[in-house]
């Protein structure tokens, strides 16, 4: 195929803000995971699919299986939709005491 570009697991964005390796970002539309440190403005690879340990809103529980959202303004993920964005799905309970869920990310694009 002539036009196919790339898998799209891994992304080459710019950082909206600083970043170190780890850490999750809302580039535009797109979530993806810092896979280095990152200055904001630099363009790095970030991962937009797989599973991947988030920090996540602290004293919320979450059940294996729920839907998760990123919270750009805490930059966490929580279960709160709203104006957050879609990133995936728990893949083991977390519990409120927990600093981190463990995310199965979509790597869809998110309006």
């Amino acid at each position: 195929m002539r036009n196919y570009v790339q898998p799209g697991k891994t992304l080459t964005l710019t950082a909206p803000y600083a970043l170190t390796s780890g850490q999750g970002a809302l580039v535009g539309a797109i979530f993806g995971v810092a896979k280095t440190d990152l200055a904001s403005g630099a363009s790095g690879e970030f991962q937009t699919e797989d599973v991947i340990d988030l920090t996540k809103a602290a004293g919320v529980a979450i059940t294996q299986g729920a839907p998760v959202y990123w919270d750009n303004t805490a930059r966490n993920v929580t279960t709160t939709g709203g104006t957050n964005k879609l990133i995936g799905a728990v893949t083991q309970a977390a519990a409120g005491a927990d600093p981190t869920a463990r995310v199965k990310l979509t790597g869809q694009i998110q309006a």
